[in-house]
């Protein structure tokens, strides 16, 4: 048996491409994959940023044509030009390559933002799906259940997530270094586009109750007010809200700044001179350069945000390091399982062909005897230890030995040695229940 993994990502394919192949239910796709005869277990993983498919087979050449035909007709449903061209777009990892992919996509190490935690939900979703339509069996639940194992092992060995590198949650990481509780505080965000959502998304996240989005369009701000349960308000209402704000974040376009020292110096008397922080990431700025040198004030604006962001990015990458060396070892673990299950088959016909000289011996023998059934029974006993006594050995080092790739010659060499490919191997009824028993291996 064999895994391969063929997708693409955001570092193969554009967005356009990978929105045209995500997958909202990814039952359905799986259950037509499945029916296909090249493919014996799979699970398909789609967000935002990859759409994958993970699978076992019996055949490589038989499923990468099934796979890429998958992707290009049922998944784009494009016409074969359209599918010469997504092909492009496509990378493929087999076995042991494909082990580690799925590890480092688990642990985050292969995201847009190396050690977002997202993934790691995203792709327990994707399997609990597998599962749950019997898409994924034996093989796969063994290799996500790993993925999963590493990925925890990644979060508690290193620091790979700690500091923020989006800009939004920088800037929210940075007001909670200056407010230590966010319960009782209020926020202000000023504009409606990306940076706001992600923001708001953040302080959400880090527990603060009271948000107000304030916009030249008062409608989209209600949107997204209603998505994260916030109040909607114009830039009319500013005065009013920024003497109420602890945190105001702005980033709203413009040729003038909206953020005045009189409006500001406005608010702190208002506020008692209670300290505001105000974060400005409009291009061009939304804050006059002097709001910062006015007393409990903390201004801080894109560049130094960038600056926070592209240091924490570096310690991420670093972090890195140590996280790739876990990968490689868990994934060393996984493979030396995989490995030996090529030594099952083998050791199975070994024992099959043992057996059945056993029993084909003593059956000659009590032909010749006169012996009660408690006699016989004695015999069949004896001989079955001794059979299993002088297995023992042997078929332990050829499972010890299966889990290094090296571990085939011994194999092989098991065949040649014993037989086992000479003639067909004994029927299954000749097995008793003590030669298939391990304990007694």
């Amino acid at each position: 048996m064999k895994i391969i993994l063929i997708g693409l990502n955001h570092r193969s394919a554009p967005l356009e491409v990978r929105e045209r192949l995500a997958v909202d239910d990814v039952v359905p796709p799986l259950r037509k994959l499945l029916a296909s005869d090249e493919i014996d277990e799979a699970v398909l993983i789609s967000t935002c940023n990859r759409v994958e498919v993970v699978a076992l087979t019996r055949s490589v050449e038989a499923a990468r044509f099934r796979l890429r035909s998958f992707f290009s007709r049922d998944l784009d449903g494009g016409s074969p030009d359209d599918g010469s061209r997504l092909d492009d777009h496509l990378y493929e990892y087999n076995d042991v390559e494909a082990m580690r992919h799925v590890l480092r996509v688990s642990s985050a190490l292969d995201s847009m933002v190396v050690g977002e935690a997202q993934i790691l939900g995203q792709m327990k979703d994707a399997y609990r799906a597998a599962v749950e339509c019997n898409a994924s069996g034996p093989i796969l639940n063994r290799l996500f259940q790993h993925a999963f194992t590493t990925a925890k092992r990644v979060r508690s060995e290193t620091r790979i997530a700690e500091r923020p590198v989006s800009v939004a949650r920088v800037a929210v990481d940075l007001a909670r270094q200056i407010f230590e509780d966010f319960v009782d505080k209020r926020a202000v965000l000023i504009g409606a586009g990306e940076m706001i959502e992600a923001a708001l998304s953040a302080l959400r996240s880090a527990g603060i109750e009271s948000v107000a989005v304030a916009n030249r369009t008062p409608e989209r701000a209600a949107e997204l007010a209603v998505r994260f349960e916030a109040t909607a308000h114009g830039l009319d209402e500013l005065p009013r809200l920024l003497s109420e704000a602890d945190v105001v974040l702005s980033c709203i376009g413009g040729d003038r700044p909206i953020l005045t020292c009189e409006l500001i110096e406005a608010a702190l008397r208002r506020r008692q001179h209670r300290p505001i922080f105000l974060i400005d990431i409009g291009v061009p700025r939304n804050a006059e350069p002097e709001v910062g040198a006015l007393d409990n004030v903390f201004l801080y604006d894109i560049d130094d945000l960038s600056a926070v962001s592209d240091q924490n990015a570096e310690q991420r990458r670093r972090e890195s390091v140590r996280a790739e060396a876990v990968v490689a070892e868990e994934q060393q673990r996984f493979d030396g399982w995989f490995t030996a299950l090529r030594a099952v088959p083998t050791i199975k016909h070994l024992r099959s062909r043992v057996e059945e000289i056993r029993r084909s011996e003593v059956d000659k023998a009590l032909a010749k005897l006169e012996m009660s059934e408690s006699e016989r029974e004695q015999v069949e006993s004896l001989t079955r230890s001794i059979v299993n006594k002088i297995l023992h050995a042997p078929l332990s080092r050829l499972r010890r030995e299966a889990e290094r790739e090296e571990g085939m010659a011994y194999l092989e060499t098991a065949r040649v040695l014993f037989g086992l490919d000479d003639e067909p191997e004994a029927p299954s009824a000749s097995r008793t229940a003590a030669s298939d028993d391990p304990e007694n291996e």
